[in-house]
C-alpha cells in the first residue's frame, strides 16, 4: 500500500452526527479508506501531502438520479411525454455501444468536475456505462432501462446479465441494480418479476414514480390504482427502492413510502423544466423518508451541477411555500452527501473515520466564497449551497484516488472523450432522422 494521502490544512465540513466544521483541519486517507479526521494543532501522520489552505473540504456529492446523457441542449423544449417520445426514447433506441461508452465518460467527468463521486445511473448499454466507469473512476450504480417488449427498450433479462458481469467491478466501486423505467411502460407481471429479479440477485431497484400528472392518470386508467399503489402492491417498494421524483405524491403514498423505507430522489430542476410541478418534500421529511438529489438528465436539466440542484432545490419550495425558513443550507448539503449515501447503503457522504475516501476540495480564494467571516460555518454553508458551483472544485476523490487534481483529470483524456461524445451524438442522431 503507498504512502497515506494527508488533506491538511482545509476547512473541512465533516457532515458527520455533530455537524462538526473544522478550520485547520486535516484529513488523512488510507487505500479507499479515510482513517483520520484532525483538528488544527493535531500530529499529523507522514505521507503525500495535499496542502487545502484556502480551500473547502467535503465528502463527495452523490446524484441519486442519473441518465448519462448524449442528447443534452437538443429538443429541449417539450413537455414530459412529447419530450420523451420525440427526443428520449428515439435517441436511447438509436444508441450503439460505442455512442453509450462517449457518452457515459462526458458524463460522468462533467459529475466528477462538480464534485459528485458517485451517480445511480439508470441507461442502457450497461457494458459501455461499466467500461466508461472503471476507466474514469466514478462510484457508479448502473441500471437498465426495462420496460415491456412493445417499448423496445431493455428486458430483466439484460438486467440480469449485466448484473453477473458488472455487479462489484473496479474494487465494488461499480455496482447494478434492476431498473424499472416508469409504470406507463410497464406492467404488473413485469414489476413483480423485477422485484424477484432483485430478491434473487441480492441488489436493489431504481424506478420512476409519480413524476408527472399524466403518468397519475394514465396508471390510474389502466391498472385503477396511483403509480406508488401499483409499486407496493407489487412489491418494489422498501429500503433496497430508490423511486425517482415522487412529485405527486398522496398522503397515502407518502405513508407507503414511510411504511415500506423507501429512499426518494428529488430532482427540483428537472420536474420544473419540464413542467411536472413540485414535490411534497415538506411533507415527505415531516414524515420521516430520507430524501436525496439528483439532477436526472442533462437532456431535462442541460447541468450535472449538483450545487446549482442544491441551490435550487432550496429556493423552490420556499417560493412554492412562501417560506423562507424551508430547506437551510445544511439541510441541502445533507441530502446532496449523507442522504443520497444513505439511499445507496454506502459508506460515503461523510468525512469520518471508517467512512470510503470519496472527498472534494472547493477553491475559497474565489468571488462566490467572498466576503467569508473566519470560523464562521453558518457563512461557508451558505456559500456552498447558495453562491458556489462545481467550477470551484478543484479536486475530487474516489477511494483514495485523485481523480481531479487541481482542475485537471487525471485518468481520461478530456478534449477527446468530449470530441467523442459530439462524434457519437451526430452519429446518433442522424440514425434517428433516416
Amino acid at each position: 500500500m503507498s504512502d497515506p494521502l494527508v488533506i491538511s490544512n482545509g476547512v473541512l465540513v465533516t457532515m458527520n452526527d455533530a455537524g462538526d466544521v473544522l478550520h485547520g483541519g486535516t484529513v488523512v486517507i488510507e487505500g479507499d479508506r479515510i482513517t483520520q479526521v484532525l483538528p488544527a494543532g493535531a500530529a499529523v501522520p507522514a505521507g503525500r501531502v495535499l496542502d487545502a489552505e484556502g480551500k473547502a473540504v467535503l465528502p463527495g456529492l452523490v446524484d441519486l438520479h442519473y441518465h448519462t446523457a448524449l442528447g443534452k441542449g437538443y429538443s429541449d423544449h417539450l413537455p414530459l411525454l412529447e419530450y420523451l417520445e420525440t427526443c428520449w426514447y428515439p435517441l436511447i433506441r438509436a444508441l450503439d455501444p460505442e455512442a453509450a461508452y462517449w457518452a457515459a465518460l462526458a458524463s460522468y467527468s462533467e459529475s466528477l468536475r462538480c464534485g459528485v463521486t458517485t451517480v445511480n445511473d439508470m441507461y442502457r448499454e450497461l457494458d459501455s456505462l461499466g467500461r466508461a466507469a472503471r476507466e474514469i473512476g466514478i462510484r457508479a450504480v448502473l441500471s437498465n432501462d426495462v420496460a415491456i417488449a412493445e417499448h423496445r427498450l431493455d428486458t430483466l433479462a439484460d438486467n440480469e446479465s449485466a448484473f453477473r458481469r458488472w455487479h462489484g467491478e473496479a474494487g465494488g466501486r461499480i455496482e447494478v441494480r434492476v431498473g424499472i423505467e416508469w409504470l406507463p411502460l410497464a406492467s404488473p407481471e413485469l414489476l413483480r418479476d423485477a422485484r424477484g429479479l432483485a430478491d434473487d440477485l441480492g441488489t436493489g431497484i431504481h424506478i420512476h414514480l409519480n413524476e408527472s400528472l399524466g403518468e397519475v392518470e394514465t396508471v390510474l386508467a389502466r391498472h385503477g390504482r396511483r403509480p406508488t399503489e401499483l409499486a407496493a402492491d407489487t412489491g418494489i417498494l422498501g429500503p433496497d427502492c430508490v423511486a425517482a421524483h415522487c412529485v405527486w405524491l398522496s398522503d397515502a403514498e407518502i405513508a407507503m413510502m414511510r411504511e415500506t423505507g423507501t429512499q426518494i430522489a428529488h430532482n427540483p430542476t428537472s420536474n420544473a423544466k419540464l413542467g411536472n410541478g413540485i414535490a411534497r418534500v415538506p411533507e415527505m421529511l415531516a414524515a420521516g423518508l430520507n430524501v436525496g438529489l439528483g439532477h436526472d438528465a442533462a437532456e431535462c436539466n442541460n447541468s450535472r451541477d449538483l450545487f446549482e440542484v442544491m441551490k435550487f432545490g432550496s429556493l423552490v419550495h420556499r417560493a412554492n411555500r412562501t417560506d423562507a425558513g424551508l430547506f437551510q443550507a445544511p439541510d441541502m448539503l445533507g441530502m446532496a452527501t449523507r442522504n443520497g449515501a444513505r439511499a445507496l447503503g454506502h459508506e460515503t457522504g461523510e468525512l469520518t473515520p471508517g467512512r470510503k475516501a470519496d472527498v472534494i476540495l472547493l477553491d475559497l480564494h474565489h468571488q462566490a466564497f467572498t466576503p467569508l467571516e473566519p470560523g464562521n460555518a453558518d457563512h461557508l454553508y451558505s456559500h456552498l449551497v447558495f453562491a458556489a458551483s462545481g467550477a470551484n472544485v478543484t479536486h475530487t476523490i474516489v477511494d483514495g484516488v485523485v481523480l481531479l487534481a487541481d482542475r485537471v483529470f487525471t485518468t481520461i483524456d478530456e478534449a477527446e472523450v468530449l470530441a467523442k461524445a459530439n462524434e457519437s451524438f451526430l452519429r446518433v442522431l442522424e440514425r434517428v432522422r433516416r
